[in-house]
């Protein structure tokens, strides 16, 4: 089956069904004839063949760093649903936190049959500086603030000063930190800087030794909980980074015999749905994860039908969740 078949039988012109085919405009009347004779014959389009027709793959590229989280998940959803609505299909990059695999990622797709690239960036080395200010793909990244890119980020430092805050308008004041890299600029570094302004204001001095670094995994908050208590026994305030380590800490500090909140407060960031089935239900900030891949997603496609990146910055909002873990 060919267009001009598919015009014959639609009884329009070739140059219709080729607008049609490649989301150009087309009467109400005339989509009707056509999406009837594909729906009757079963026509698929070649994608290839639309590809050197147009210079238009109606593909984005994008790059994440781990395919197993709920977060990503939310953002995967945002963005795919904008992009289906406006006819494009996405290629998912998995690299796993592995910086060198995000640049292998980064030269395929600016070599591949991508039209736009969504970066989900964790870590920004001046290796990515340099290749992301001259890459030739059009890119929004997602989840880090940029000055040379547009991007969508969460206020993470906000959302951590006001859940510590609220994690000290407790009795308990005997505070540890659960943390990962600052290498991680939002998660790592501006949910840190925002729990130790919090501090600051309210007259704390958090030992360094009372402040963990570890990784993402739930069992990463069990093991760093379990050095936080036995650095510092006397611990009964716990902040934690994601809502996945304080799940993990929780774990270790009922182990120990010890009550939430009565004995030990604690509170995590992301507002996961393990927060609503935990007991007690965890404490935490609600981010808007779907709502940013939503937005980064339309962003892109502004760039691609403007031409131009105006360095656009998003920076989304949070909620505070009070639950029973405070």
């Amino acid at each position: 089956m060919t267009i001009s078949e598919i015009a014959k039988l639609a009884g329009v012109s070739k140059a219709c069904v080729s607008r049609y085919l490649n989301h150009g405009y087309v009467s109400e009347e005339k989509k009707k004839l056509i999406q009837k004779v594909i729906d009757e014959t079963g026509y698929v389009p070649s994608h290839q063949a639309q590809i050197l027709r147009t210079g238009k793959s109606r593909q984005i590229g994008v790059i994440l760093p781990k395919i197993n989280s709920e977060s990503i998940g939310c953002m995967v959803a945002g963005i795919s649903s904008v992009l289906n609505n406006n006819g494009f299909s996405i290629l998912l990059a998995n690299t796993e936190n592995n910086i060198e695999k995000e640049f292998e990622y980064l030269e395929l797709f600016q070599k591949g049959q991508v039209e736009g690239v969504i970066f989900f960036a964790t870590m920004q080395t001046p290796q990515h500086r340099s290749l992301l200010q001259n890459y030739p793909v059009p890119m929004v990244v997602l989840s880090q603030k940029s000055e040379y890119l547009s991007c969508v980020y969460n206020n993470d430092f906000g959302a951590a000063k006001e859940i510590a805050r609220l994690l000290l308008e407790t009795e308990h004041k005997n505070v540890g930190y659960i943390g990962v890299t600052q290498k991680d600029r939002a998660v790592g570094f501006a949910r840190r800087a925002g729990f130790l302004e919090a501090m600051q204001e309210a007259g704390l001095d958090i030992p360094e030794e009372h402040m963990l670094t570890t990784g993402f995994m739930l069992e990463d908050g069990n093991a760093a909980a379990q050095q936080l208590f036995t650095r510092a026994p006397e611990t009964n305030a716990v902040f934690c980074a994601t809502d996945t380590l304080a799940i993990g800490a929780m774990q270790f500090i009922k182990g120990l015999g010890k009550r939430i909140p009565e004995d030990v407060s604690i509170v995590g960031i992301g507002h996961s749905r393990m927060t609503e089935i935990v007991s007690p239900r965890l404490t935490t900030a609600h981010l808007f994860y779907e709502t940013g891949g939503a937005e980064a997603a339309k962003m892109l496609l502004q760039i691609l039908d403007s031409g131009i990146d105006m360095k656009m910055q998003v920076k989304l909002g949070f909620e505070i969740v009070r639950q029973e873990s405070t």
